[in-house]
């Protein structure tokens, strides 16, 4: 009886397949899960394939370059619809990794200032990087939002 349940398991195993060579010749093994070819070649192919997909979705027109960096800023700068000019924000740049001042990378403990700028250790505090920001100003209008006027009404005399 052991040995019928062990035919039946050796019937349903499968022998592995003989290995197949890189379709371009590379020297290496593929797969076909990648389509007979070695990993580094079909890689580049996909990154071939989405390369062209993006060139085919937006063409690129070059006549002379002066003109086209000229219409590029004259595009970014603002745009004119019904009569109304509308002007586009340029995405947020990330924010640098070292030190306004110094120079020095300053990586993950870098201090964000309120001016938007990051500095090291040495240069953190207002005084010591000139900052441009406000403080008296912006502590005038945070004690404003917190603590609004109360006024009664008026009494009215009988």
């Amino acid at each position: 009886m052991a040995q019928e349940s062990w035919n039946e398991a050796d019937e349903t195993v499968h022998a592995p397949e003989a290995p197949i060579l890189c379709v371009n010749n590379c020297g290496f093994f593929g797969n076909r899960m990648t389509e007979n070819m070695c990993s580094k070649c079909y890689r580049d192919t996909v990154k071939a394939k989405t390369v062209s997909i993006v060139v085919e979705k937006k063409p690129i027109v070059v006549s002379s370059p002066a003109p086209l960096v000229a219409e590029i800023k004259a595009e970014a700068s603002a745009s004119v619809k019904d009569g109304k000019q509308v002007v586009k924000e340029e995405a947020p740049k990330p924010p640098s990794n070292r030190c306004l001042l110094c120079r020095k990378k300053v990586g993950l403990t870098g201090f964000k200032c309120r001016c938007g700028d990051t500095f090291c250790s040495m240069h953190r505090y207002a005084d010591a990087h000139k900052c441009t920001f406000d403080y008296k100003e912006a502590g005038r209008e945070q004690i404003a939002k917190q603590n609004p006027v109360v006024k009664a009404d008026k009494i009215t005399k009988i």
